[in-house]
């Protein structure tokens, strides 16, 4: 009972702390009466630009394109957002538009992970497993769901805590990229290298944390019945 209680209070201070940031934008977009699905289509596309640019290199280019990569990630995410609460607001929260947004969320994980391969941020053999855990931790929360068992906030790298850290992380790789270019200096991606290790052990903490968590509810579950 404490531990459901906890992770309401959690769910409750995220959306608070949330709406602060998003009240403007979505009062807007309610009012002109903008389709949820059509808002997960334009973060997926934000997404899809934001593996190109890194795919060629952008973070490399310098000041006047590296902020590029960074830029259409957040206003993917920032559209991964908003197409929830709008459903919500204007009563279009149904299963085909969440059908549709989960399916465009798992293929902007996809593209931006590819995005860092083919960009030379990280090896492909890293891509592959980047991936991998990162679609079991979605199939795990959807698993779990489908079972009746209530995933909200459960994981401490939830989708918007990935996206917010990545470009924290993708912008200071941009910076130290430049200051070594000033230097005529040669730069092994050392930071992102360390980054990539601390977030792929977040990834799998995260995992592990839904696999135990269902388990047990089940569990209990069974035991009850």
């Amino acid at each position: 009972m404490v531990n459901k209680e906890k992770i309401a209070e959690k769910a409750q201070k995220d959306r608070n702390f949330l709406n602060i940031f998003i009240k403007g934008p979505v009062n807007l977009l309610v009012k002109h009466n903008i389709s949820p699905n059509l808002l997960s289509v334009v973060g997926f596309l934000c997404a899809l630009v934001a593996s190109i640019f890194l795919g060629f290199e952008f973070l490399s280019k310098g000041l006047s394109l590296s902020w590029l990569p960074p830029f259409f990630i957040f206003f993917a995410g920032a559209f991964d957002i908003f197409d929830g609460v709008v459903a919500r607001k204007l009563g279009k929260d149904n299963p085909s538009g969440a059908f549709l947004d989960s399916n465009l969320d798992r293929l902007s994980d996809a593209l931006l992970i590819l995005g860092l391969a083919y960009g030379k941020l990280i090896d492909f053999s890293v891509a592959y497993i980047l991936l991998f855990i990162t679609l079991m931790i979605s199939y795990t929360r959807a698993r779990a769901e489908n079972e009746d068992v209530n995933m909200k906030g459960i994981g401490l790298m939830e989708r918007p805590e990935r996206i917010i850290i990545f470009i924290i992380a993708l912008s200071i790789e941009a910076w130290f990229i430049q200051i070594y270019s000033w230097n005529n200096e040669n730069y092994t991606h050392l930071f992102f290298t360390i980054f990539i290790v601390i977030y792929f052990f977040l990834l799998l903490f995260t995992l592990m944390q839904r696999i135990i968590h269902t388990f047990l509810k089940l569990k209990k579950k069974n035991n009850t019945n």
